[in-house]
């Protein structure tokens, strides 16, 4: 079989005949309808990931949608021709305190991140612990529901737990591959959207989603004013998508006193914070981990009910990987890059 990967000594993506996979006990091997890429998938590139892969070459990609083609000896719940998505770190026990935080925390040191220290799923073929993994519904798109076990997810949890009630006002920064279904997520559940970006074409898109405000922060001097004068005093929580550092910085001046930043986007170098804004509840931070199976049905089904989808540009080829991962490095395109296997 084909398969996309990371070539640790040169730094880029190759596309490699590869051996399909045998599923081990607990594993499920899936052929793949579906891969796209993550921003996060990027910190391959940039070194920017506190795990770096050890072997050689590793497949790429943690978002995938597929149909099961065999599965483990100790494999409960999954049969051959399941439709079925994965999340993004297989391989932990799943029961220990850290895993109910993320599975990159089992105590027993085990958790493997997909596309980075086990082989991910831009493959034909793909393996993937079946207690990291989902069934879908038979009447699911499958190709337009991949992006959903990341950014979709990811989105949906950060939305959720900014608390907020139905009418109050929350904050997109960054209106791109995560952001553009938090706006979805948010007016699904009856929030006064505001999205803010540095593309007028992101904010077209954002108000065509429902956004009720949208603000470029780039060419808008006073951006900030009109948000503060439309919300009365500001947003009660922004969540950050964007991976700029810029994002962050700008981002508490749209809150209102005691507003919650939540931190979704990585941006390369590490954020600074005012510690004194903090201890006197200018505003609060808070991040969500959304990599967890407990927490995957329920954005999946919400998203399949409402009609969640993501700005999906699919590709036919993994040839064409290089170019996804130019795009998606430009931050020029709206939504997710993918491909589409024959």
């Amino acid at each position: 079989m084909r398969a996309a990967q990371y070539n640790t000594t040169t730094n880029k993506v190759e596309v490699n005949e590869v051996p399909i996979p045998e599923p081990g006990e607990t594993e499920i091997l899936i052929k793949n309808v579906c891969a796209t890429l993550c921003h996060s998938d990027l910190m391959l590139f940039w070194g920017h990931t506190a795990e770096k892969p050890p072997m050689e070459k590793v497949t790429i990609g943690h978002e995938n949608t597929g149909i099961v083609a065999a599965v483990g000896s100790k494999v409960h719940g999954f049969k051959v021709g399941d439709k079925v998505g994965c999340l993004g770190c297989s391989y932990a026990c799943y029961n220990c305190e850290g895993c109910q935080v993320h599975n990159l925390f089992c105590k027993d040191g085990t958790g493997r991140l997909h596309g980075f220290t086990t082989d991910g799923h831009f493959a034909e073929f793909s393996l993937a612990d079946y207690r990291n993994a989902m069934v879908l519904p038979d009447d699911i798109d499958m190709v337009a529901t991949a992006p959903l076990f990341c950014a979709g997810i990811t989105a949906y949890h950060a939305v959720k737990q900014c608390s907020l009630k139905a009418s109050q006002w929350l904050a997109v920064i960054g209106c791109g591959g995560l952001g553009h279904l938090a706006i979805q997520y948010a007016k699904a559940l009856g929030l006064k959207v505001i999205g803010i970006d540095i593309s007028d074409a992101q904010l077209e898109s954002a108000r065509e989603l429902g956004a009720d405000a949208t603000y470029n922060s780039s060419s808008d001097a006073d951006y900030v004013g009109r948000l503060m004068a439309l919300t009365g005093g500001g947003a009660h929580a922004a969540a950050v998508f964007s991976a700029s550092n810029a994002a962050y910085a700008s981002a508490p001046n749209v809150l209102r006193i005691n507003g919650l930043l939540m931190v979704v986007g990585i941006p390369k170098a590490n954020l600074s914070i005012n510690a004194l804004d903090i201890l006197l509840g200018k505003y609060r931070i808070q991040g969500v981990s959304s990599g967890t199976p407990q927490r995957m049905k329920e954005p999946i089904e919400f998203s399949h009910r409402h009609g969640i989808k993501s700005h999906l540009t699919t590709f036919d080829s993994l040839d064409d990987i290089q170019t996804i991962i130019d795009l998606a490095e430009s931050g020029k395109t709206a939504g997710r890059l993918g491909v589409v296997f024959k």
